[in-house]
């Protein structure tokens, strides 16, 4: 699977109904947000599941149950499920969900799956696996040193060098996180600095706070894509909180002209 060049993101690990009421917590929901998404731009959508209590969970059930939702209702919208940890799970809880779902595509945090060399060969046969399988692993990287460790790793063979997909993360999950558009520039320096033409290499942008459009903008003008949506910014550019996802990807649309 490509990289759309909009995917949203509209709920995360951590925002519940008490941040914004439209945050999508069901999978019914997720699928209604998916379906309005897609209606103003979105081609694809970073999918969260939720407990009954609305926590975060790395649950394949409902995974598969999800993607079946969005195949009858959005045929067209691409899914990418993630397997992001929350300080929950452990590496081999992660692999072993992806193994079970089987989705067209996952995030996977580069630090989360390799925190450490213990586990280096399980990895590799994961990643190497996920290859074959022709599941589109984003990696998502945190910092420009996880940009360069992610090329360290290809260079090692621990991860495949087939149609690298990348998210730069500009900024952390904090109150009051407001990302700047300079931000980006560190992480894209680091591909030119170890020869990997930007140009070359699928990458995308999520940001935070009220400047989330134009740092995306801006990422799609130099070549990139963007992930957009409630878990990483509730709010327009103008500073106004948005309706709901949908109204955050109309804004990015109409300021990228897509």
């Amino acid at each position: 699977m490509k990289l759309p060049l909009i995917m949203v993101a509209p709920n995360g690990a951590r925002r519940g109904k008490a941040d914004h009421p439209a945050l999508p917590v069901t999978i019914a929901e997720t699928v209604e947000t998916a379906k309005a998404c897609f209606d103003a731009g979105a081609r694809g959508i970073h999918a969260h599941v939720r407990d009954e209590n609305g926590a975060h969970v790395l649950d394949a059930g409902l995974y598969v149950e999800l993607i079946a939702q969005m195949e009858n209702h959005v045929p067209d919208m691409a899914v990418q499920i993630t397997t992001e940890a929350v300080g929950l799970y452990a590496p081999a809880s992660q692999r072993q969900l992806v193994r079970d779902v089987m989705p067209n595509a996952v995030s996977i945090a580069l630090r989360e799956m390799l925190p450490d060399d213990d586990e280096l060969d399980a990895v590799r046969t994961f990643y190497h696996w996920a290859d074959e399988a022709e599941i589109a692993v984003q990696h998502i990287l945190y910092t420009p040193k996880d940009v360069a460790d992610l090329l360290e790793y290809v260079r090692r063979g621990i991860v495949p060098n087939s149609d690298l997909q990348l998210l730069f993360v500009l900024g952390r999950y904090a109150k009051d996180q407001q990302s700047q558009v300079k931000d980006m520039d560190p992480f894209l320096d680091v591909l030119t600095t170890r020869g990997k033409s930007p140009e070359k290499i699928q990458w995308a942008l999520c940001a935070f706070g009220r400047n989330e459009t134009d740092c995306l903008a801006e990422a799609v003008r130099r070549g990139g894509k963007a992930r957009i949506g409630f878990e990483n910014s509730l709010w327009n550019r103008d500073g106004a909180l948005a309706a709901d996802n949908a109204e955050r990807v109309r804004e990015l649309s109409a300021a990228i002209g897509a």
